[in-house]
């Protein structure tokens, strides 16, 4: 079957699902193979459950439910479903008049791309990644989403292997973007540090070649030279910068003030104050440029600025807890070299005393991972916190923990999984601190929080 065929079954009946288990009435299900399931195996079911179409790709499905004399069949097969899938995405997107902007990067994407289409919402129906549907099944997810009353698509990419960004890029063709910053995650698939440059730029490589405008920090002097030769807004801490600011509080959340440069002629001017619900200067940037984002497409100052005040952070991601017995930071959706080094650092800026960390490790990391530990565990040796360890790749330095003029803080401890520092935590609970909790998705440390 041909995409335009496709095309017009998908307008009859615009669902997409690729789990069986949540198959709405007159969806369009895709079988897709995964690590654990294929999805071939649930055809019959998810017929049964009031799909209205199946997408699959094993051999045996035409034998099994198509029937060459029937006038309809409610089974599609192809190729390759996830090729299709992919394919449906990029012509439907290619129909809507949404402008589409891409997001990607090693940290902050996610917040980014929530704060960016706070912004836009003020004034433009505005579509944006859910959660974190960013790889190659879960941007022709969003993009299939999409309908002709959305005025913007705020897409977040995401990457683990060279090549990846392009792809996505190629499926969703965005009209402008950004990325966040480059850091050492996904070393395990990228290969290098400059391997995760390449492959996230491949963003700026590929507007570059549609003389596509993207927004860049231009602080960043790592991805300077990647986006110099291209249409670029800027956002940063200088008056160079078309959007500028600086940090003006961090406790407990972050406060900003901005301003504009001048643009075209036109005098720069204040852009306001704003007091946000995110912990951490790491998340600085991320404000910045959501607001060059929003004012590049002019939504009002005041309304960017009462939208990303009003944002509130979900999913383990830079939140503030206050508990019976502590105050807990969660940031506990993901770890890096890069991010957990600068919540260590935020951490130890902010007021609260005693203070403790429960940091994971950090995953993907491959043949550097024993020594991106060692320096966090070194980073930590010096400080007056008190450190827990969860994970493998974490080890103790030696005790007692000393350095040239004191011996500091020997409350230090190693667990090995999540599940011992649960059991530990039921036995001892933690009472009157302010806690960071810190770590890859993987080990589930926001498990702890209810001990906390």
């Amino acid at each position: 079957m041909e995409i335009e065929q496709l095309y017009e079954i998908f307008q009859q009946h615009p669902v997409i699902t690729t789990d069986s288990r949540k198959c709405p009435l007159g969806a369009i299900f895709f079988a897709l193979k995964g690590d654990k399931f294929d999805g071939n195996d649930y055809v019959a079911d998810v017929l049964k459950a009031g799909a209205a179409y199946v997408v699959a790709d094993r051999e045996d499905i035409e034998a099994r439910f198509i029937t060459p004399d029937s006038t309809t069949n409610h089974v599609i097969k192809v190729d390759n479903a996830l090729q299709t899938l992919q394919q449906l995405a990029h012509y439907h997107r290619s129909q809507m008049p949404a402008t589409v902007i891409a997001i990607t990067g090693t940290n902050g994407k996610t917040t980014t791309k929530e704060l960016i289409a706070a912004a836009l919402s003020t004034h433009y129906q505005t579509l944006y990644t859910q959660g974190n549907l960013n790889n190659h099944i879960g941007v022709p997810l969003t993009l299939l989403r999409l309908t002709p009353k959305d005025q913007f698509a705020v897409i977040e990419m995401g990457a683990n292997h060279p090549g990846e960004i392009q792809e996505l890029c190629e499926l969703a063709d965005p009209d402008c973007g950004l990325i966040t910053n480059v850091g050492k995650a996904h070393l395990e698939g990228f290969g290098s540090f400059e391997g995760v440059i390449r492959t996230k730029t491949e963003l700026y490589n590929y507007l570059r070649a549609k003389s596509a405008p993207v927004f860049a920090n231009l602080d960043n002097l790592i991805l300077k030279e990647w986006h110099e030769n291209s249409s670029t807004i800027y956002y940063g801490t200088t008056p160079e910068a078309y959007i500028h600011g600086r940090i003006t509080g961090l406790n407990p959340t972050l406060q900003i003030e901005w301003e504009k440069a001048p643009v075209r002629g036109s005098g720069g001017r204040p852009g306001g104050f704003i007091t946000t619900q995110l912990v951490g200067s790491y998340n600085f940037e991320n404000v910045l440029a959501a607001i060059c984002v929003a004012a590049h497409f002019d939504v009002e100052d005041a309304a960017i600025n009462t939208a990303l005040a009003a944002y509130t952070p979900t999913n383990n991601r830079s939140q503030i807890l206050k508990t019976k017995a502590n105050t807990v930071i969660v940031d506990a959706y993901n770890a890096n070299p890069s991010s957990m080094q600068a919540a260590l650092d935020n951490f130890e800026q902010t007021e609260g005393s005693p203070k403790m960390v429960i940091l994971g490790e950090m995953k993907e990391l491959g043949a550097y991972s024993r020594d991106e530990h060692q320096k966090i565990v070194d980073r930590l040796r010096d400080s007056n916190l008190t450190v827990w360890l969860v994970g493998k790749h974490f080890s103790l330095p030696p005790t007692p923990i000393t350095s040239g003029r004191a011996t500091l803080n020997p409350d230090w401890k190693l667990f090995e999984n999540t599940g011992n520092l649960l059991t530990y935590l039921k036995e001892k609970p933690v009472s009157g601190c302010t806690v960071l909790v810190k770590g890859s998705r993987a080990n589930g440390l926001e498990a702890a929080i209810p001990y906390l």
